[in-house]
């Protein structure tokens, strides 16, 4: 039965259904010819709205509404000048400054679309510019975007936390090591592949200036982690500060909160929250069925029960996600996947916070995968000039790190748990 499903619903996608309606769809019918009929669709509002009654997702739109206000603002242009000033004398010294900028604005835009879109369009032309392999550039932003959802806060994590019930704080702060490692780990690969190139040295001038200039971007992620590791607040109290906050640079210092702003960052808010609810909804209403048709069981007794080590079944996973981050974008595979990945991680004796930096880490992977990798996309969008293949082919070497640290936190879990265990 569960062949029949993630064919059909394959089938749907090959013809171009959008995710969201290929899942409800498929919802649809499996009630009308396994739970009843037509009279079972009086379940499909009430599904609906508890999919979506749950405060945890309140973060959701919030910290959507943060990146975008922060988009708009022009914080990332500052916190680029600021991380050239400062690291372009350094071999490779752009592509160290290119990651650093994609870690500090990933970890106030929660987004790694918002981050290659915000850092690449800025960094590619420059870096290009100083005789930059015009391949390595492009790999290293794909990669360098894809921190956007590791290191917090992180729409995915929130999703995470929505669907399993774990604690958005604790996977809020299990992503702040690995975030740093891997961050460490792309700027130690991207210096040594361009340490031929050297740019002149800022004066320390220059970079006090920088550093005044971008004061705001490096305090936002400060306040909100600091805030949600001490207590002061919840993740979700975090979205509404963190959207305050941007509210206020973007007005007071910036000052480019004019209307047509206003209008383009209210737009781009509700376009993106639309399509991830949308999702949960189709993913929620057929979960539903699948769990009339024990299958989510089903499958859980199959691993559990298989003569053969949880490791193996470890590997299986991350393979299934490695596969479906080829097609998938992050939301529909996290909606879709973990009403029955979950049970069978914690049947398993996983660590589910562990679990899920190992899947968020997957999912920058699918961020970068062709065919349907977004952060190719958006590459290709920055500069018409650009080909899928040559992005993929810069891309490739950030990958291969993606899956030896996937490897190295299997080994170390506790690069990943000690901090979340400080956090209720």
């Amino acid at each position: 039965m569960n062949i029949f499903f993630m064919g059909t619903l394959g089938g749907l996608l090959l013809i171009g259904v959008p995710v969201a309606f290929a899942l409800g769809l498929l919802a649809i019918a499996g009630m009308y010819f396994f739970n009843g009929g037509v009279i079972s669709f009086s379940q499909i509002p009430i599904i609906s709205y508890k999919s979506l009654d749950d405060f945890t997702l309140t973060a959701l739109p919030m910290y959507v509404l943060m990146s975008q206000i922060l988009v708009v603002s022009g914080v990332g242009r500052d916190l680029y000048e600021m991380a050239s000033r400062w690291f372009r004398h350094l071999p490779g010294g752009l592509a160290i400054a290119t990651l650093f900028c994609c870690a500090i604005f990933s970890a106030i835009s929660g987004s790694s679309v918002t981050t290659a879109i915000t850092v690449g369009s800025v960094a590619l032309p420059e870096m290009v510019k100083r005789g930059y392999n015009k391949k390595y550039v492009l790999g290293l932003l794909a990669a360098g975007g894809t921190l956007g959802i590791l290191i917090p806060p992180s729409v995915p994590m929130i999703i995470y936390g929505s669907v399993t019930g774990e604690s958005i704080g604790k996977l809020f702060m299990a992503g702040i090591v690995p975030g740093i490692a891997l961050t460490l780990l792309f700027m130690i690969f991207s210096s040594y592949q361009t340490r031929h190139i050297k740019d002149t040295p800022a004066t320390w001038g220059e970079r006090m200036e920088s550093v005044k200039v971008a004061i705001w971007g490096l305090l936002l992620p400060i306040l909100i982690i600091g805030g949600i590791y001490s207590g002061i607040f919840t993740p979700t109290e975090a979205a509404a500060v963190g959207v305050v906050l941007s509210l206020a640079i973007s007005a007071f210092v910036y000052r480019n909160l004019t209307l047509e702003n206003v209008k383009k960052i209210i737009l781009a808010t509700v376009k993106s929250n639309a399509m991830i609810l949308f999702i949960i909804v189709g993913a929620m209403l057929l979960g539903y069925i699948m769990t009339i048709l024990q299958i989510p069981q089903a499958i859980t007794e199959f691993a559990t029960e298989s003569n053969v080590s949880p490791w193996v079944i470890f590997i299986l996973i991350n393979i299934v996600l490695l596969i479906l981050g080829m097609f998938l974008e992050t939301i529909s595979i996290l909606v879709i996947t973990l009403p029955i990945i979950y049970p069978i991680i914690v049947s398993l004796g996983f660590d589910p916070i562990w679990f899920a930096i190992v899947m968020v880490i997957n999912m920058e992977l699918a961020l970068i995968s062709p065919p349907v990798g977004l952060n190719l996309f958006v590459l290709k969008g920055i500069d018409r000039s650009n080909t899928i293949s040559e992005i993929v082919k810069g891309v490739i070497p950030y990958a291969v790190i993606m899956i030896l640290f996937i490897v190295v936190i299997s080994f170390f879990p506790d690069i990943v748990t000690f901090l979340g265990d400080h956090v209720e």
